[in-house]
């Protein structure tokens, strides 16, 4: 476009306060392959103060009135809903230099991201509002006074700054577990991709899905925003160490008053174990990860191979093998154009910055054995090939350093198609010259020999937040080098940040505040939703299990009558289950056992005696038993000692979709001198309306 462009581009708008703001004025991005102008990004006029406190009021409240289960719900439907609309965004992200293959890495990443959580949030979280965090302490001998951790939402925003490399996955694995935590969200994304974030913003407000306040978009610039947040709020940031630096020396950092957590810059390694010859699956699967991970988003992932670091006597052939892949496999050209496979890089702004990374490694001691710095002819729409001024075009390089110990390969980041191999001379030199990254994200070691492997694993362990061992075994399933997945760590010590914006449930914890309650089990229970022994409890005319869940209340209980175990029972059980260990069989050798009087019954027998004394056989709102959990045997049981049970509905859990839902029941066997035998979980499936009221009447 002519420069005209800065003029007659639209306004980029944000999305505060519940509506869409177009600010005053903004900062022209454009196309990264032709040049031409998009959109103007800007934030003037936008009050970023009040939009804060928008999501601490409206967000907290519409976010609050929903269970993790709810939440979770939600943000299945947001998945499908940005599926729905995915081809809209492929179009919109060919214009950042993505090609198709990228796009889905950032957009069906995203969408990935949302239907994990929203498992994750029904299977491992509670249908309430609070996280009760491991077993109840007690605290007094008598039992009536203990503590117990929970993990409660905090109160305020989730301030994320996102990069421009993942414009929607990176802002999707921020927002994700702060909306299932409860959290309202503001997300900036970085300008020169700002278009492709805005527009997947307003495919979920158009969804009508979001919560009021559960999401705002701040395009442009957030100068300050640190001096608008306090104790009830987190940041969340992606992008340089040096800007990092810069907010984690914020006073209200500093003070205590905001949480922050980083992902930087990250010089990753990828580790060929001696083993790994040419010609074997590893060697193989090691070069087709380095070129992939130099070339997929055209390098511009933080996760992406820098270090490749090889046997000493193996450079020239790794060279060699990588370089033949990058010629075979990598045709370079605008990603609308048919048959191409790495597109440009972001904007020409960061085209230069790499350039001049690549300059300073050339400095310090490196060489260029795979391709050029120099502009590139590429593949244009029209079919034709030729250099594109306007674009942001860089062909991948490839560097080697005679000096694997020279500063500049493990300090130079060149966040683009760039990657430099050293060579090493056995595993503990390999080990140090990964470290030598001062922590990464991620790195990669191949080898097929488990010593090797050992080795290199658990040298490397502590500087990196996650390792893939590749082999000939994984090499085809693998997800990556370079591709985070939501279940698992995406974070990493030291020059990477220290963060961690991902790992199942633990991520969701990052966006609560965890706190020690004291009190009588009542309180507990009270406060918990999980009843715990000297609570009040309710063991009724009316069997627990007879009531549904509609009915059935935390500490409703059933207490049985006794039972006497005798020799011949146990017998019976050993010879009937063929579990004839020597404890149920052998007196002589069960009274030399310092854990037994003489000869005792089974713990398995006990467990299905307590059942034949709890359940009630007949069809009922009981659908199912799916489990026990915490079993442990306490006390031994000898022939004519008798056992009793009590079973109490210890948590509730309805499942929000489905006309049943989950019932913990605490059980506690104890012998005719109430001394604990067992005590474990049983799991229940009951259905939420009894039969007689979800029929219509007759």
């Amino acid at each position: 476009m002519a420069p005209s462009d800065a003029a007659t581009a639209p306004l980029l708008p944000s999305f505060v306060q519940g509506a869409w703001r177009e600010p005053t004025s903004g900062t022209l991005v454009r196309d990264a392959s032709t040049g031409e102008g998009i959109a103007r990004v800007g934030s003037e006029g936008l009050d970023l103060a009040a939009a804060v406190e928008f999501g601490r009021t409206v967000g907290q409240a519409s976010l609050g009135a929903l269970t993790f289960h709810e939440r979770a719900l939600r943000l299945k439907a947001l998945a499908l809903a940005l599926g729905e609309v995915k081809e809209e965004l492929y179009a919109v992200s060919a214009q950042t230099g993505a090609t198709r293959r990228d796009s889905m890495v950032d957009i069906d990443g995203g969408i990935g991201v949302l239907f994990t959580y929203a498992s994750k949030g029904r299977r491992e979280l509670p249908n309430a509002q609070v996280i009760v965090d491991g077993q109840p302490e007690n605290l007094a001998r008598d039992g009536s006074f203990g503590g117990q951790h929970v993990y409660s939402r905090l109160p305020g925003v989730a301030f994320q700054v996102n990069a421009f490399n993942f414009p929607v996955w990176g802002m999707l694995e921020k927002f994700a577990p702060a909306f299932l935590a409860g959290v309202p969200s503001i997300a900036k994304p970085a300008t020169p991709t700002a278009y492709l974030a805005e527009a997947a913003v307003r495919a979920m407000v158009d969804s009508g899905l979001l919560p009021a306040g559960s999401l705002q978009l701040i395009c442009g610039s957030v100068r300050g925003f640190l001096d608008t947040l306090d104790v009830r709020d987190t940041v969340s940031f992606t992008g340089s160490a040096s800007t990092a630096r810069t907010l984690a020396a914020h006073p209200r950092v500093l003070g205590g008053q905001v949480a922050l957590g980083c992902e930087t810059d990250s010089l990753n390694a990828a580790i060929l174990g001696q083993d790994a010859a040419a010609g074997t699956p590893e060697f193989d699967a090691f070069v087709a990860s380095v070129v992939t991970e130099m070339t997929s988003k055209a390098g511009q992932k933080c996760t992406s191979i820098r270090r490749v670091i090889v046997p000493t006597d193996r450079i020239d052939t790794v060279v060699e093998a990588i370089g033949a892949r990058l010629a075979q496999r990598v045709t370079l050209g605008d990603p609308r154009a048919d048959g191409v496979s790495m597109g440009p890089l972001a904007s020409v702004e960061q085209r230069d910055e790499v350039r001049r990374s690549i300059d300073a490694l050339l400095a310090g001691g490196g060489r260029i054995v795979v391709g050029s710095r120099e502009e590139p002819a590429v593949l244009q729409q029209d079919g034709t090939v030729a250099p594109a001024p306007g674009g942001a075009f860089l062909a991948p390089v490839l560097l080697a350093f005679d000096d694997a110990d020279a500063d500049a390969a493990h300090e130079v980041e060149a966040f683009g198609p760039v990657a430099a191999v050293l060579g090493y001379t056995d595993s503990a030199d390999a080990v140090r010259l990964a470290n030598r990254g001062g922590g990464s994200l991620v790195a990669t070691v191949a080898s097929f020999d488990p010593e090797t492997v050992a080795s290199l694993v658990s040298g490397i362990a502590a500087f990196h937040g996650r390792i893939l061992v590749l082999d000939r075994d994984d090499a085809k399933t693998s997800t990556g080098h370079g591709s985070p997945v939501p279940h698992l760590v995406h974070g990493g010590p030291g020059r990477a940040g220290g963060g961690e914006e991902l790992g199942g449930i633990r991520a969701v914890k990052h966006f609560m505040r965890r706190t020690a309650i004291q009190g009588t089990p009542a309180v507990l229970t009270a406060l918990t939703g999980q009843w715990r022994a000297g609570a009040p409890s309710q063991a009724g005319d009316e069997h627990p299990f007879r009531k549904s869940l509609a009915r059935l209340r935390i500490g409703d209980a059933v207490v049985s009558a006794a039972r006497e175990i005798t020799l011949e029972d146990i017998g019976h059980f050993a010879e009937f289950t063929g579990d004839t260990f020597y404890a149920h069989t052998d007196e002589a050798a069960a009274a030399a056992n310092p854990f037994f009087p003489g000869r005792v019954a089974h713990g398995y027998l006990l467990l299905a005696w307590a059942a034949g004394l709890f359940v009630d056989p007949a069809p009922g709102p009981v659908l199912a038993n799916y489990g026990l959990e915490n079993l442990r045997f306490t006390t031994p049981v000898s022939p004519g000692d008798s056992v009793r049970v009590t079973l109490t509905a210890k948590q509730i859990t309805p499942r929000e979709n489905e006309e049943y839902g989950e019932v913990r029941w605490d059980a506690a066997l104890v012998n005719q001198r109430d001394e604990l035998v067992a005590s474990y979980d049983v799991l229940t499936l009951v259905a939420k309306e009894d039969a007689a009221a979800a029929s219509p009447a007759e």
